[in-house]
């Protein structure tokens, strides 16, 4: 037993990097969980540097000078920071204040439907299971209330906090896109000398990571636009809200897109009832769902998260439940992480050394 667990401690702690490698993702790890809401800020940045970058990388195989490249990318951002606060985020803010106005008229053509059901099957559906669905949805809908009254309530001080990360993380991302090489520099200070291991994990996730953040950007504007165009064009309400939320839901794989599929038909169904209008955005919504899944996604990735779906599914459960909204948005960062690791970590020549050691 001993022996086993000498040659198991010695394949994989056996080099000074690989204990330095995870100290290093202990440590990422525990300023996450402990400081995650005071390091936000900087957390957010990192993303859209990283998301820039590449930007700024194909300017400058264009031919433009890495400070013009630079300032134009930082515009670009600004820019489309200023769309989001200006249109974007007012239309959604205010359907989904209409929204919540015609709640109580949504619930009362539930509850006549349920009645109806009732009185055509009274055989099937008795008065007291249609009493006890009303009570279900009185007690759902006072709680409903009450949660958005206490959040509505507990984020108002977080309106400063939002204007200060207007400010604070364009700021933070010029720095990291100018003086990236330094950073870079300022922070292998610390690192051993040789670092293979380091080397072939960083070079992957690069590579993988890279493709994946930039894609799912492309995605989410690419999905959010087509779905706010088609509902729109189809007269369906709240077409700007639930755009925003269909494109959001691409970040989480599978389930996202099951999940925003509730309130996309529901909106449809108390709009225009079994009707054809209602089908017509069923049929819509689902083929924009086909294609992202089928020609999008396939066209933006091309295999680079190589992640088999079982995966994908119990990271976003797994590192959900751990870190909430944070651990949802960086499920396949980090499972593609531990893939990385676990193929490029040193294994049998150390398991040998024992062995001749041994003999």
């Amino acid at each position: 037993m001993l022996a086993v667990l000498s040659k198991w401690y010695y394949q994989i702690f056996s080099e000074e990097e690989s204990l330095i490698l995870l100290l290093i993702i202990a440590v990422g790890l525990f300023l996450v969980v402990s400081m995650g809401d005071i390091l936000t800020p900087f957390i957010i940045s990192v993303i859209f540097a990283f998301l820039l970058q590449g930007l700024v990388v194909m300017l400058q195989r264009w031919g433009v000078p890495r400070p013009l490249a630079l300032a134009l990318t930082n515009l670009l951002f600004i820019g489309l920071i200023l769309v989001a606060l200006i249109v974007v985020a007012p239309l959604a803010w205010k359907q989904m204040v209409t929204l919540f106005s015609e709640f109580p008229r949504m619930v009362d053509d539930a509850r006549q439907g349920l009645a109806y059901l009732q009185a055509s099957h009274p055989d099937k559906i008795s008065e007291e299971l249609l009493v006890e669905w009303d009570e279900t949805i009185t007690t759902e809908i006072s709680r409903l209330g009450q949660w958005m009254l206490s959040v509505s309530v507990a984020h108002l001080p977080n309106m400063l906090v939002v204007l200060m990360y207007l400010v604070l993380v364009p700021l933070l991302v010029f720095f990291m896109l100018l003086d990236k090489d330094k950073i870079f520099a300022w922070f292998s200070v610390f690192l051993p000398e040789e670092r293979p291991l380091m080397r072939s994990v960083w070079l992957e996730m690069n590579d993988q990571m890279a493709n994946y953040a930039r894609g799912k950007a492309i995605e989410i504007l690419v999905v959010g636009s087509v779905s706010y165009i088609a509902f729109a064009v189809l007269g369906l309400n709240y077409a700007a809200l639930l755009g925003l939320l269909v494109g959001i839901s691409v970040l989480i794989p599978y389930i996202g897109a099951a999940a925003v599929t509730i309130p996309v038909t529901l909106v449809a169904f108390f709009q225009w009832g079994w009707t054809t209008e209602f089908f017509y955005v069923f049929l819509v919504y689902s083929i924009i769902q086909f294609l992202d899944g089928n020609v999008l996604v396939p066209l933006l990735f091309s295999e680079a998260v190589n992640l088999h779906p079982i995966a994908i599914i119990l990271a976003v459960l797994v590192f959900g439940g751990i870190w909430g909204l944070w651990g949802v948005f960086f499920a396949i960062p980090l499972a593609t992480l531990i893939k990385s690791l676990l193929r490029a970590w040193p294994r049998g020549e150390a398991v040998t050394k024992v062995v001749e050691l041994e003999g």
